[in-house]
């Protein structure tokens, strides 16, 4: 069990988390309005995890983070695009992303990944020329 804030900040200092039920704990939460649902898990300045579950078809419109970024599948199938090129990814995969690359995501089918950020100090935010998650 760990112990977090509401926003998924961390207290503890270590974590474990079931992926299995948390993805289960999702489904439960059906329907979701834009089709796909997303879990903070894991939060300090300087990383997050979120569990992000989609249901088939469902899209992420084209966004960006801040910080370099993975992308582990556990259920289903999903497109990235980056810049045009798409990248099947499938359960087991992992794809990573360096900083500010835009990108979308589409559920080829009912689907879930972890995406792992690793998050800028607020002095790197600062210097960069746009700002924020998803913008």
């Amino acid at each position: 069990m760990t112990t977090s804030q509401q926003d998924g900040t961390m207290i503890d200092k270590q974590a474990q988390f079931d992926l299995l039920k948390e993805i289960a704990d999702s489904e439960q939460k059906k329907p979701w309005p834009a089709g796909h649902y997303a879990k903070t898990l894991f939060k300090k300045h300087d990383f997050r995890i979120v569990l992000i579950t989609m249901e088939k078809a469902a899209k992420m419109k084209e966004h960006h983070a801040d910080g370099t970024i993975s992308v582990q599948v556990l259920k289903g199938q999903i497109n990235l695009n980056v810049n045009g090129h798409p990248h099947d990814l499938r359960v087991g995969n992992l794809f990573t992303l360096a900083a500010s690359i835009r990108h979308d995501v589409e559920a080829v089918e009912d689907s879930a990944f972890l995406l792992t950020i690793s998050w800028p100090s607020d002095e790197e935010l600062a210097a960069m020329k746009h700002r924020g998650y998803g913008t």
